[in-house]
Formats: C-alpha cells, structure tokens, sequence
C-alpha cells in the first residue's frame, strides 16, 4: 500500500513538471482518467493544448475525460484560462513535447531509423544485385533496358572503361553477340593492349542516329566473316559518339562521316600512327580488302616490333641469368662462410653447454648426498627418539602384551609392551627399528582383518583387542 501511494506521488510530481500545471487536484483527474498511464495522459494533454486556438475560449470538461468513473465530478467543468493562467500556459501557448512525449516518440523514432538502415541495406543489397545482374544480361544480350544509367558495375572502374562497358552491352543488345570482340576499357588501355600484342587497333566510332547505322552493325559489323578476322589479326575498340572518350576520339580522328572505322597503331610521346580511316556505309567485302591490305602493308613493321621485342627480352633474360649466376655464386660463397661460422659457434656453445651440464650435475649430486646424509641423520635421531620414548622391554606379567610383527621382506620382530600403551608406541617401535625406507604404512591384522591407521592410534593396545598377545604385520600404502 505505501509503494503505491509512493508510485502515486512520483507519477503526479512527475505529470506536473512535464505538464506545468500547478493545480495537484486537476493533474489527479486527468491521470486519473488515463488509469494513471502517465504516458497516455501526457499525450493527451499535449495533444490537446497543441490543438487549442485560444485558451480563453476552451472548457476542459472532464465528464468527457473521466467517463462514469468521476465519482460525481463529471458534470463540473473547468475554465482552461484560469489552469493556462495559473500554470503559465497562456502566455508560453501549446507546451513543447516533454521527456514523457519523447519516451514515447522514441521507440516509433528508433523503429523508423531502424526500417531506414534495413531498406537502406536492401537497396543497397539490391543495387549490388541489380549491377551484377544488370552487367551479366547486358554481357550475354538479354538485358533489353534502354536506360543509360541503369545499374552501375558493382566494381569500380574508369569512366571510360564504363562507357566502354555500356557500349558493348547496348551493341549486344541492339544487334546481337556475333559482334568484334571490343574491350571493355578505355582508348589508351586498348592501345597499350595492342602494342603488347604487337597488333593493330580496329577503332569503331558509333553513331546512333546515323541512318546508315543499323545496317552496317548487322550486315558488315555483325558478320561472322569481319568478327572473325577482326578478332584474330587486331584489337579492337568501340565507343559510342554520344559518350565523353568517343566524341574526344571522333574530333580527334576528324570523323566526318558515317559508319566510321580506322586502324591505327601505337606511336612514341603518347602518339597514335592513323593507318586508315574508313568512312560512309561499305560492304562487307570492301571493308575485309581495306583491312587485309592495311595488315599487310603493316605486316614488315609489326614483325620488327615483334623481333625487336623478343631481342630486348632475349638479352634482358641473358642479363638476368647472369646476374642470376653472379648472384648465386655469392649467395653460395656467403652460404658457406656463415655455415662455417653457424659450425664454429655450434661447437662453442655445445662446449659451452656441456661443461655447464657437468657443472649441473656436480652440483646435483653433491647436493643429493648432502640431502641424503641430512635426511639419514633425520632418520637416525627420530628413531633414536622413538626409541627412547619406548622405554625399557617390560618383563612377562598379566598386564603385558607380546607383539609380534611381520614385515614385507618376511622378517619378523617382537617385543612387549605394557597393554596400556597405545596404538602409536607400535608404529614408534616399528620406525626406531628402520627396517622400513618408506614412511606411508598401516600395520594389519588378519584374523579377523582390522586396520589400525590413524583413527586407533590412541587406542590402548588392550582396547584396541591386541592384549594379552597379537600377531600384526606391516602393509605399505600406495
């Protein structure tokens, strides 16, 4: 009952910082009639005044707001000036959202970021999907999308390797596979490309809207004949005029005419050699002459690259394998002379350690028979003690009980004792006799079988069952 009347309290104090009301009795109503959900009453009260145009021309009736749990109450109203008056809310207007409306807000807030970071992991999900998808249909000619800046490559690339990209996917789309085999890189990459394999550059500069276009993409470009040999003897590169590379190459080509092939090769300072330049609509015949007359007026050049080339890399391997050789022979010299000293200093510490051991165990074994001799002497006092503590034999009498006590070597010894003695005088006996080198033993009866260990050793030899004679022998323990 008091932690209610406490949680009553705290929610109360807390409804009027958060509201500003002053009046406890007018905050009790309202929470009231919110089952004392503070959460619920605070947005209700906010919601409410956000939505008042004039506090002097709003009543508050809390028949409406308490219902038939008023208790009586329900029909009186409250004029909202004098609680806007008296709390301050007429001159501060609708009370900003409070800690209570932000407790609320936040879940929804938290949910709605959360569903943003999720949609925005899907699109991304989505757009990685949609480049790698995009980019494989485009490669095999079944994306029919027409819009340029459709899925971007999931990789990084160039801008020019992109529009080389785009080019390729909208060739194969428009007019199929059967196609020269364009790279998908920029001009420079394709010429370095062709330069490395000592061929020509086949350059395709694509006009769209030239009416001359699709025909000579699907009759001449798209022949298997021109495709075939184009892949074989030349590299060959495409791009489009609308693109940035292909409208660069086009002014630089000073491309006047359309459909537009050239031929051209690498050059020394970042120069190009144009070998041909073919314009206007030709037929496949007269294209594959132009191409196969260019190949061989270019033939003796490519072939002297190509020789000069294989020269260079012939005395750059011969250099190499001298200096291989060179190199080897030094790395054996210096292999031998640090083995040679990897032996000396061996055999250094092996001397090293081996008089150390011999020290060790010097020392060890000195130790040991200091040890022994000190434990030996132990040994010898605590029996001469053990010894002493017995006494003297006592002769036969009635009150003298004989034990005999066999040990595991099969020797057996015997002596009497007074039957008051304990259990503990016979294990003192047994140890002043040092016939035993262990200290861990129990002494045993047979008939019937008792062990008497610690828990009888203060037991008299008559109360432990031994007098007036008894036969015990000695049981090592493990």
């Amino acid at each position: 009952m008091h932690r209610d009347m406490v949680d009553v309290a705290d929610k109360l104090a807390y409804f009027q910082a958060i509201t500003g009301l002053e009046d406890p009795d007018l905050c009790r109503e309202i929470l009231y009639a919110h089952g004392w959900d503070l959460e619920q009453a605070i947005s209700s009260f906010t919601a409410t005044n956000s939505g008042v145009p004039s506090a002097s021309a709003t009543t508050i009736t809390t028949a409406d707001a308490l219902g038939d749990d008023a208790g009586g109450s329900g029909q009186s109203t409250i004029d909202s000036r004098q609680a806007s008056e008296g709390s301050g809310l007429l001159a501060r207007g609708a009370p900003p959202p409070g800690l209570a409306w932000k407790l609320i807000t936040l879940p929804f807030s938290i949910i709605s970021g959360s569903l943003g970071l999720i949609s925005g992991a899907i699109g991304l999900g989505m757009w990685a999907a949609g480049g790698v998808l995009s980019y494989s249909l485009s490669v095999i000619g079944l994306n029919s999308s027409r819009n340029v800046d459709s899925s971007p490559p999931l990789v990084s690339v160039s801008a020019a390797a992109s529009e080389a990209m785009d080019f390729v996917a909208r060739f194969e789309r428009d007019y199929g596979t059967t196609r020269p085999n364009f790279v998908a890189e920029g001009f420079m990459d394709a010429l370095q490309r062709s330069r490395d394999a000592f061929k020509l550059l086949f350059v395709y500069l694509h006009s769209p809207d030239h009416p001359d276009t699709p025909l000579f993409c699907e009759r001449t470009l798209g022949s298997e004949v021109l495709a075939a040999f184009v892949n074989e003897n030349f590299v060959a590169w495409g791009a489009s005029i609308r693109a940035s590379e292909g409208f660069k190459m086009s002014n630089s080509l000073k491309a006047s005419r359309f459909p537009f092939c050239a031929v051209v090769m690498a050059a020394t300072n970042q120069r190009i050699a144009l070998l041909q330049q073919i314009e206007g609509p030709k037929s496949l015949e007269e294209i594959l002459t132009i191409l196969q007359r260019v190949l061989e007026e270019s033939s003796p050049v490519l072939v002297a690259a190509r020789l000069d080339a294989e020269e260079r890399r012939n005395n750059m391997r011969l250099r190499e394998e001298q200096d291989a050789a060179y190199r080897a022979a030094l790395e054996a010299d210096q292999a031998r002379e640090h083995q040679r000293k990897e032996e000396q200093e061996r055999l250094a510490r092996e001397a090293t350690e081996a008089e150390r051991k011999r020290k060790e165990e010097e020392e060890a074994r000195e130790r040991a028979a200091h040890e022994a001799a000190e434990k030996e002497a132990a040994l010898a006092r605590i029996r001469q003690e053990k010894a002493l503590s017995l006494g003297s034999e006592p002769e036969k009498g009635p009150d003298v009980t004989h034990v005999l006590v066999r040990f595991p070597t099969g020797e057996r010894k015997g002596r009497r004792f007074h039957n008051t003695a304990t259990i503990q005088s016979l294990y003192d006996y047994i140890d002043s006799l040092g016939c035993l080198e262990v200290e861990n033993y129990s002494l045993v009866s047979n008939f019937p079988r008792v062990v008497y260990g610690p828990d009888k050793l203060s037991l008299s030899l008559e109360e432990a069952g031994l007098h007036p004679q008894a036969s015990l022998f000695v049981e090592l323990n493990s």
